[in-house]
């Protein structure tokens, strides 16, 4: 009988490759806000959103690792990213098996939910896994401009989905696994329909909080406002998963903490970290300002590539690390939880004095609609693209001698 699965299991590995280039032949399908709400309301249908993931999970995951094959072969073959591939693969092997089977049959729903929380479970350490990939590849053949182009386009595309198929497996796991949260009774799987954003807020500040004063013995306080131009004197609510927020939040007052004790004298007044909430029309804004010295201009960039960090470099085994910091990629994730649904996080320094940094988010559900990549000649493009003589003057890092171009005498 052994003998029997063994032989299956590489018959379904072999026809592997057909079902990737099959599911990205299709572009996938984003979905709004509004329609996540709708997919968990108290009219929820289990079988249609079975029918709809079964069907959809394996086109995200099919284009996503399309794009993988189109990593450089150094970066590809490195043991943390071969890691990583096998685990899509096992993932797209196990939600094909219910490609075929009846939305009828209560026994497939409930295997299909234990599938995917299974599928969840196994991609828990994708990002540091990945990250470790990085490691791996930057230590053995250094870096050079296109490489590291190619490894950001791919980054912010493959976690983008990552982020993307999680929030599906969430919302269904969560809605149609037949328990509500205690905590949170009101929430539509992991969506807040009444998300209040400065209780988000302060809840990220006392984590951030915390882990500050466990490191450096103290961190600053919080001056918290928000301006609700819609309904005056009221707290400002949307449409929104809390927990990306938070990710966001929490990463942003790090980095500002780590800043503003890092730039002040032992024993000073630490300077609050100021952030305003506003929200108008269409958008719903985050500024936080902090006194933390800043950074250059030039390096502003640098802060959301993951190539780069300002952190002494960890180990995926490594135990003992400072707290706040990292692999560098707090950053450039929380970037991409605001563009997920049509937002952005951009980042106002002045170096010797301190950093603004803003999340833009929709204030409308129906505008919130998910950013997902798609597979296709544009991003084929992408990755085939060679280095071109730049078509603007590159300043020379040693100024000019115009010595040589004296006249004779």
């Amino acid at each position: 009988m052994k003998f029997v699965r063994f032989i299956m299991k590489n018959s379904a590995l072999a026809n592997v490759p057909k079902h990737i280039e099959h599911f990205s032949k299709f572009s996938p399908s984003p979905l709004s806000m509004k329609q996540f709400l709708d997919f968990g309301s108290t009219n929820a249908c289990e079988k249609t959103s079975f029918v709809f993931l079964r069907q959809e999970l394996p086109v995200r995951l099919s284009n996503i690792m399309k794009e993988i094959n189109l990593l450089p072969d150094r970066l590809r073959t490195t043991p943390s990213v071969q890691m990583v591939q096998s685990w899509y693969v096992q993932s797209l092997m196990e939600l094909l098996e219910f490609l075929e089977k009846s939305p009828e049959d209560h026994g497939v729903l409930a295997e299909f939910v234990e599938t995917l929380v299974n599928i969840r479970n196994r991609h828990n350490d994708v990002v540091p896994t990945m990250a470790q990939g990085v490691i791996e590849y930057k230590e053995a053949f250094g870096q050079d401009p296109l490489t590291n182009q190619n490894i950001q386009y791919f980054m912010d595309r493959f976690y983008m989905s990552r982020i993307s198929i999680r929030m599906l497996i969430n919302q269904h796991t969560l809605v149609f696994d037949g328990a509500t949260n205690p905590l949170h009774p009101n929430t539509i799987g992991s969506i807040d329909p009444h998300c209040h954003v400065t209780e988000v807020v302060k809840d990220a500040f006392e984590s951030a909080k915390m882990l500050c004063d466990q490191y450096y013995l103290s961190s600053p306080d919080l001056l918290l406002q928000e301006l609700n131009i819609n309904h005056r004197n009221q707290p400002i609510s949307i449409v929104y998963v809390p927990s990306h927020l938070y990710h966001m939040l929490f990463e942003l007052f790090k980095n500002a903490m780590r800043a503003t004790i890092e730039n002040h004298n032992e024993g000073a007044n630490l300077p609050p970290i100021e952030v305003m909430v506003a929200i108008g029309g269409e958008d719903l804004s985050i500024k936080m300002s902090d006194r933390g010295g800043g950074v250059p201009f030039r390096k502003t960039e640098n802060l959301f590539s993951y190539m780069y960090s300002t952190a002494p470099t960890p180990q995926l085994s490594q135990e003992h690390r400072t707290p706040l910091a990292g692999f560098g990629y707090g950053l450039p994730i929380s970037r991409l939880y605001a563009k997920y649904f049509q937002g952005d996080l951009q980042l106002y320094s002045m170096e010797g004095y301190g950093t603004d940094a803003v999340i833009h988010l929709k204030a409308l559900s129906t505008d919130s609609v998910e950013r997902l990549p798609v597979y296709n000649k544009t991003a084929l493009r992408n990755y085939t693209v060679s280095q071109g003589a730049d078509d603007w003057c590159v300043p020379s890092k040693e100024p000019l001698d115009l010595a040589v171009f004296r006249l004779a005498k």
